[in-house]
């Protein structure tokens, strides 16, 4: 089996591949394992009795990178890989600093090639990321815009009446309550950005993209939109960091 770590800012999402099948995922909160003794215990449990061969992550947390993948190599016996920048996964990164790219929104990148490309694949979790895939295996790029959470606490923290609440589908467009009114701001309206950029990008691309929709809040948003996604696929991420692991056990 194969163990797959998609480190984020809010939760460590684990995953189990059985040859090419996803069989059971685990979602840890980030914060909580600040050190590698906390995430070691959690995962002793996960790999308990599981034949565990190879292991692969990405991290967009710098703080916990070093502890997660060194509890993975103590547990499991192995040497994990780490997927970077200057990995070799056999995407070209056109952007003027390929160091910045986010391990995770490589690996999005990377699952993407599964697909009939361009590729937008669209990430819609703590902040939302477009992550665009030309039909030559370049990543473009893409869009960076905050997720439907931080939208929630941005109004309560810079307003002096608007509480936090819970994010939750939007019920009417012209909210009659304090909280439907956000919930119409902030999820419907995320809704359009997320539609109206699509369209932009395409425009820039000269073409019609696959456009993919990924991320734990991607549901909450596509029934508000009027161009629905070619595909919803949550684990995409993991998909994308088992297909690195395949390339590289090849090479």
């Amino acid at each position: 089996m194969l163990l797959v770590v998609d480190v984020g800012n809010t939760n460590i999402t684990v995953g189990l591949f059985d040859e090419d099948k996803l069989v059971e995922t685990f979602r840890l909160e980030s914060h909580e394992y600040n050190t590698d003794f906390d995430f070691e215990s959690e995962l002793r449990k996960i790999v308990s009795g599981k034949n565990i061969e190879g292991c692969v992550i990405c991290s967009v947390v710098d703080e916990l990178t070093f502890n997660v993948k060194q509890s993975c190599n103590r547990v499991l016996g192995v040497s994990s890989l780490l997927l970077t920048h200057d990995s070799d996964h056999g995407i070209g990164l056109n952007v003027d600093k390929p160091y910045t790219v986010g391990a995770d929104r490589l690996a999005n990148a990377i699952a993407s090639l599964r697909y009939t490309l361009p590729v937008i694949v669209v990430d819609v979790g703590t902040a939302i990321t477009f992550d665009i895939v030309d039909k030559n295996k370049n990543f473009l790029g893409g869009v960076i815009m905050p997720g439907i959470n931080l939208g929630i606490k941005a109004l309560a923290d810079g307003t002096s009446k608007l509480t936090e609440i819970k994010p939750e589908e939007s019920p009417i467009a012209i909210g009659n309550t304090t909280e439907t009114c956000i919930l119409s701001g902030v999820v419907r309206g995320t809704a359009c950005a997320v539609e109206g950029l699509l369209s932009q990008c395409e425009a820039e691309l000269g073409e019609k993209a696959t456009v993919i929709m990924t991320g734990g809040q991607a549901e909450l948003i596509i029934k508000y939109m009027s161009r629905k996604p070619d595909f919803i696929n949550r684990n995409l991420t993991l998909e994308g960091l088992q297909y690195y692991y395949l390339k590289a056990q090849k090479q």
